[in-house]
């Protein structure tokens, strides 16, 4: 009887050729590129969101605000208080700018650098790939 890793060794200890197919990159589609910026930058919005919700709720958890407030207020004589600027709240909202401008910069920039690939190809001749087959 054999089993899958037989099977596996007797395919392995076969030669067969490999064929190498070398391709050039002329082209990368615009529309593409900018589907492909705005999914990433989707996945970065989202894993900033909650990387700083979950620093705020460590830090506010561990008191680290309440004794930088106390050291504030032996400074401004208690005038500024920095949990009244500091809440969950506010976190919230500046992580929800910051990915909102990071999804439209990264979404810009994944078109300008395929329009400068496309650009640059006219130079250059475009980017060399090497494929097999295995």
């Amino acid at each position: 009887m054999s089993t899958v890793a037989d099977k596996l060794a007797r395919k392995s200890s076969s030669k067969t050729s490999a064929k190498q197919v070398r391709l050039r990159l002329v082209y990368v589609d615009f529309w593409s590129a900018v589907k492909l910026s705005f999914l990433a930058a989707v996945a970065v919005a989202i894993v900033t969101v909650v990387s700083l919700v979950m620093i705020y709720l460590v830090v506010s958890t561990t008191g680290l605000i309440a004794e930088v407030d106390e050291l504030l207020a032996s400074f401004t004589d208690g005038g500024f208080v920095l949990a009244q600027f500091l809440g969950l709240p506010q976190v919230l909202a500046f992580a929800a700018v910051v990915s909102i401008l990071n999804l439209v910069v990264v979404t810009v920039l994944g078109a300008v650098v395929a329009g400068i690939y496309n650009l640059a190809v006219k130079v250059t001749g475009g980017l060399l790939v090497g494929f097999t087959s295995n």
